[in-house]
């Protein structure tokens, strides 16, 4: 990470200059200008000084700047079979664990299902793709089919089975593939 172009494009955004941040920070327009110019390098000290005068801090200012991927293809994908289910996970969104939701796209074959899960504090969402499945929720069923959704919470056990196979977009937050 360039400490030095992340503190200057900070200054730029608040329209300070380098003589206006060192006089808020109690520190000379030429030390700004080297750390700016990656010349020298602050205290961790002196670093969340500089931050707090930008109105930022350590965490938020090295968060912001990391790069983080927005739009994913089949390259990103994890692909997981499931043969003793008759089903396949593909997870469509790399790390999404560390998400606070996670959509993964769910392939049931003829007779496929997957696992029961919960009870646990979270929510799912799904949308079918293609073919039908049936939603087992608690003690309750309902055929969901091509172009329909369902939202559950996840306070019951709660699968999926199909009896002609189908194709699943399925979100649960907080993530539990």
């Amino acid at each position: 990470m360039d400490i030095g172009e992340g503190i200057k494009s900070l200054r730029n955004e608040r329209g300070l200059t380098q003589e206006e941040l060192a006089d808020r920070a109690e520190l000379s327009k030429g030390f700004i200008s080297q750390v700016e110019r990656n010349l020298t390098s602050p205290s961790i000290s002196t670093l969340e000084d500089i931050l707090t005068c930008l109105g930022t801090d350590l965490k938020e200012f090295f968060s912001a700047n990391e790069d983080r991927q927005v739009v994913f293809g089949q390259e990103d994908y994890f692909l997981k079979e499931d043969e003793e289910n008759g089903a396949s996970i593909e997870w469509i969104v790399p790390n999404a664990q560390k998400n606070d939701m996670e959509p993964i796209r769910l392939t049931l074959k003829k007779g496929g299902g997957t696992s029961p899960v919960g009870p646990f504090e979270g929510e799912a969402f799904g949308y079918v793709i293609s073919g039908s499945v049936t939603l087992h929720y608690g003690r309750e069923t309902a055929r969901v089919g091509k172009g329909e959704t369902f939202y559950v919470r996840c306070d019951k056990t709660h699968f999926l089975t199909s009896k002609t196979g189908a194709q699943v977009i399925w979100v649960s937050a907080p993530p539990g593939f």
